[in-house]
Parts: C-alpha cells; sequence; structure tokens
C-alpha cells in the first residue's frame, strides 16, 4: 500500500459516500474488516490477518536481570518492524515515526493496563526473572495497522508458555519438557477497536 494524496475530487465523492451511509469497499459503516488467525510453524508465532492487512509476531522469552526500580517483576519488550514488503514509503533499516508511534501505543494498550502479572515472571528477586520479547512483522499494511498490531500481541501472548522453574541453593533449573509447561497470568485482555469521526458527524469503525 502506498502512501498517496487525496485530490478534491475524491474527497467530495468520499463525504457525498458517507452521507448515504456507503463504504467504497462494500462494508458498513459500523463493520469491521474479517479477521483470520493463524498458527505459525513454531507454538511461538501467529499470523493476524485483517482484511488485506497481515502482521506476523513471533514471542520469545529468556532469563534476565530485574530493573533495579522492580526487583520482584518481569520485563516485557515491543518491536515493530516496518519495511518494503509491507508498503512502498516505508525506509529500510530506520525506524519511521510511524513504528515509532505504533510501538508506544502497543505499549501503553499492555504495560500501561497491567494486563500482565508481572511478579508471575519472576524466578529469584533482585536476580532472575523472565524477559518477554513480542517481535511483530508488517507483511501488508491496508491500514488500520493500530488494531491488527493489538490483536496479534493478544494472541502471542495468550498462546505462550513458559518453561516451569525449580530454584536451588546455586541457581535454577529450568524444565523443558511438555507438561512443565506454565501459560501466562492475564488479569484482562486488552482489546482495541479504532474508529474515525469525520466533520459531518459520521463514525466510521475499523478505518482505512
Amino acid at each position: 500500500m502506498m502512501e498517496v494524496l487525496i485530490t478534491k475530487c475524491e474527497e467530495k465523492f468520499t463525504n457525498a459516500a458517507l452521507e448515504e451511509n456507503i463504504r467504497l469497499y462494500g462494508r458498513k459503516l459500523n463493520e469491521a474488516r474479517k479477521l483470520k488467525l493463524h498458527f505459525g510453524s513454531s507454538w511461538r508465532s501467529f499470523l493476524v490477518s485483517l482484511g488485506q492487512k497481515r502482521v506476523m509476531a513471533n514471542v520469545s522469552c529468556d532469563i534476565q536481570q530485574p530493573k533495579l526500580s522492580r526487583l520482584n517483576e518481569g520485563l516485557s519488550n515491543m518491536n515493530v518492524e516496518l519495511n518494503l514488503l509491507a508498503a512502498a514509503h516505508f525506509e529500510v533499516g530506520r525506524q519511521s515515526e510511524v513504528g515509532v508511534a505504533l510501538t508506544r501505543q502497543l505499549e501503553r494498550c499492555f504495560k500501561d493496563s497491567r494486563c500482565l502479572d508481572m511478579e508471575f515472571l519472576c524466578i529469584v528477586v533482585d536476580k532472575k526473572v523472565w524477559n518477554i520479547r513480542i517481535d511483530m512483522n508488517v507483511i501488508n499494511h491496508d491500514g488500520n495497522l493500530v488494531d491488527c498490531s493489538r490483536i496479534v500481541s493478544l494472541s502471542v501472548l495468550s498462546h505462550l508458555h513458559r518453561s516451569d522453574i525449580t530454584s536451588i541453593r546455586d541457581g535454577v533449573i529450568i524444565h523443558s519438557f511438555a507438561e512443565d509447561l506454565l501459560p501466562l497470568k492475564l488479569f484482562h485482555q486488552p482489546v482495541g477497536v479504532s474508529f474515525y469521526m469525520f466533520e459531518n458527524g459520521k463514525t466510521v469503525m475499523d478505518p482505512i
């Protein structure tokens, strides 16, 4: 999807269609695009399709030291990759303003809402915690990346199972057996829906 300018004729036509509650793509004003969830080849990967949008996410977890301000809580990081495969106007090897804004939006949605039990990720206070990292790759940008990225982030967090831990005097034992895997604890599931409000008073759900 290339970034294009809207002409006056297109703007007038779009406003006239909104007055008649018509969308150019056939959807109703309050109708979202069709959502599909695809499991990846790895149990830690997901592909979400929202209309023509495609966002793939991989989640990983490793053991790190906690932050000094939160010694009994785990860590979480999110990263969004925008490249030429998604849209021609994205720059390669450089984090764009869209990518930065999208990452901040996701962090507010998941970190600030405290939906994930961070204390559950603590192994040894002040020494070892689990670090959860979500890497998202936008395959096709067809608008409304925020909603699609939120859905794929929630999907991988709900699907992720971490290894069980046994603490001993000299360290910890990580159990790698399938029956010892534990799901993450989610207090709630933050699901966001985008709306666009026009000057004529019309409200459109899941805009492009």
